[in-house]
């Protein structure tokens, strides 16, 4: 992968009025697409940054909406439990239709790139799901260890998504999540690994080094594919 510039704030408007902000990173060079970076309960903080960082430097635009700006502007949580708790809370005040607001927002606003991905951690693993099934202009999505997505199987995906779950995750049931492969076949691909939950953070205890670049590798071909000028 190559260099990517830092990463900036920008504030984008949703289709209510909504002024939030987000962190943007440009790619060197011509940008092959536009990721769409969806947090998880612990807001835009500097892991989520890092994945935006991640994104850009493989060759795509990268933005990160900061979800929690309608409730609690300037979010960002660590890892303790304490955090994970503040977190959930916070996530059982946002509004479902604000925040799904915002994410198209991000899509939107990603568009200059080229065609645009979404790319979700744990909640933001379920919003990816929900914007697979709903959001417009939308040409893939990924969810890492979606939370509650196990129970969402009635939202038809309107685009290609790529899952991520670990086997030993105690808050997704993988047997539960196995069938929206079956169910949508032409478009859903899951893929399990021998992991926690949160395997793909390195600053939580269940990082999963070996999972997390082979998940990595496997959205990096997915987004290749699916963005792709002819695809």
């Amino acid at each position: 992968m190559n260099s990517a510039p830092e990463g900036m704030v920008v504030t984008l408007e949703a289709a209510d009025g909504f002024i939030f902000s987000a962190y943007r990173v440009e790619p060197r060079g011509e940008p092959r697409g536009g990721v769409v970076i969806l947090q998880e309960i612990f807001g835009v903080n500097p892991h989520i940054r890092k994945v935006a960082d991640t994104y850009a430097r493989a060759g795509y635009l990268a933005i990160a909406p900061a979800l929690y700006d309608r409730v609690a502007p300037g979010t960002e949580l660590g890892y303790s439990p304490a955090d994970m708790q503040k977190g959930l809370e916070l996530r059982g005040q946002c509004e479902l239709a604000g925040t799904m607001n915002d994410i198209q927002a991000a899509i939107d606003d990603a568009a200059w790139a080229g065609k645009v991905a979404v790319v979700g951690y744990c909640w933001g693993g379920q919003l990816a799901w929900r914007a697979a099934n709903a959001a417009n202009d939308l040409s893939a999505a990924v969810m890492y260890y979606g939370g509650g997505v196990d129970n969402l199987g009635d939202l038809t995906p309107q685009c290609p998504v790529l899952g991520h779950f670990g086997e030993r995750d105690a808050h997704i049931q993988v047997d539960r999540v196995l069938p929206l492969q079956t169910r949508y076949a032409h478009l859903v691909n899951i893929r399990i690994y021998p992991a926690d939950h949160g395997f793909n953070c390195e600053a939580r205890a269940s990082y999963d080094e070996a999972a997390a670049q082979l998940a990595l590798q496997r959205t990096l071909a997915f987004l290749d594919k699916q963005l792709a000028d002819d695809a």
